[in-house]
């Protein structure tokens, strides 16, 4: 199984601490027009902290590269846990146009660069397996 290798592993974390946080830089970045590092950890926090959550309830290790069966459960345990702890952790409004940005935004990411490396490494695109 092509998706199992222990660089796909690495590969997968890397991207979602890189995609997670280019979207908080990029968000914050929109909204404040500064790169100021108290306020951008911030902001990323209670993604990041989502992120290692959706890592653990959808054991990515065994298919890091199925967009679905992973990348679909990440990107949603993300964004709505990163929400909630946003909101209780932080204090900061969750807006409507925030959050439907955040949702496109990480499902893009976190579930396209799966469908991308999944097809690319001769998987189905589906669940990472053959």
């Amino acid at each position: 199984m092509a998706s199992k290798k222990p660089s796909h592993l690495v590969l997968a974390l890397v991207l979602d601490l890189v995609l997670v946080a280019a979207f908080v830089v990029v968000g914050h970045y929109q909204h404040y027009r500064s790169f100021d590092p108290a306020a951008l950890v911030q902001t990323a926090w209670p993604f990041l902290a989502a992120l290692a959550v959706a890592w653990l309830l959808t054991r990515v290790w065994d298919r890091p590269l199925a967009p679905l069966a992973t990348g679909a459960g990440v990107w949603a345990i993300t964004v709505l846990l990163g929400m909630v702890i946003r909101f209780l952790g932080t204090g900061a409004s969750v807006a409507e146009p925030f959050l439907v940005v955040a949702t496109a935004l990480n499902f893009v990411t976190l579930v396209g660069w799966r469908t991308i490396a999944s097809i690319a490494v001769g998987g189905s695109g589906k669940g990472g397996r053959k």
